[in-house]
């Protein structure tokens, strides 16, 4: 009977344990530093290529983040196509650019847990290959996102943009030219107002229609800044936007 009792009491003090003991899987270091951005992609614009992607706002394990201080920008350039080149083979990747997010440079801006960046240190006809390493102020990098790649062709031509207002609206005519190879997708609007620079994410969420685009959310008194770039997809599938057109100025008119 004692040995019963005894058994009964180990199994008892070992349930006692485990129920005041730690909860949830146990944590590697690994697991603790800031997961990979998303949503990563690499366009060529003119005769440079912009690459985005969103910062993440989680660790590795799921759990919040209290902050990432910046980025590291590591980049791979090729003449001949990287496709099935291995992504995670980093030997030829060189670091290009640490930014930090308090104090972006002039060709990075934010918007929100986005950044789009400007890469202008690219040549026709080579690949580029691009990896983002999220960093904490502690100095730990993040996981790395998954390499994005971007061919440059020559630029595609700029359209010509005229600017119309009235009482209540600025509507923008377009005057674009046919692309000699690929198709018109349709173009970008980017707007800015004040003397402030002009961004990077263009106005509109998908590729306008036409030639023709008529902005009516605005504000009286103010003076508005358009650009814009044409969408041309190229036989491959790549899609590349143009050099930046003319810029045009607008302001709503006094009712008449």
């Amino acid at each position: 009977m004692r040995l019963i009792g005894r058994a009964i009491q180990l199994v008892s003090l070992s349930l006692m344990v485990a129920a005041c003991g730690r909860k949830g899987a146990l944590l590697y270091p690994d697991m603790l530093v800031p997961a990979a951005p998303t949503v990563i992609a690499a366009q060529q614009s003119g005769s440079t290529v912009k690459l985005q992607f969103t910062l993440p706002d989680k660790d590795r394990a799921g759990r919040s983040l209290k902050g990432i201080t910046g980025v590291k920008i590591s980049r791979r350039t090729a003449e001949t196509d990287p496709k099935g080149a291995c992504r995670s083979c980093m030997a030829d990747y060189q670091l290009v650019s640490t930014q930090y997010l308090d104090h972006l440079p002039a060709a990075t801006q934010r918007f929100g847990n986005r950044l789009i960046l400007i890469d202008s240190d690219v040549v026709a006809g080579n690949y580029y290959s691009y990896n983002v390493v999220p960093f904490t102020a502690d100095g730990v990098d993040g996981a790395s996102a998954t390499s994005v790649d971007a061919h440059v062709y020559s630029p595609l031509s700029a359209p010509v943009l005229k600017a119309e207002s009235s009482p209540g609206e600025i509507v923008l005519h377009m005057d674009i030219q046919p692309p000699v190879v690929g198709r018109l997708l349709g173009f970008n609007l980017y707007r800015t107002s004040g003397a402030g620079a002009r961004p990077f994410q263009p106005l509109n969420r998908e590729p306008l229609k036409g030639n023709e685009f008529v902005d009516s959310a605005l504000n009286r008194g103010v003076r508005y800044h358009y650009s814009a770039r044409i969408l041309v997809a190229q036989p491959t599938g790549v899609v590349l936007e143009s050099a930046e057109s003319n810029e045009v100025e607008g302001m709503l008119k006094d009712d008449e």
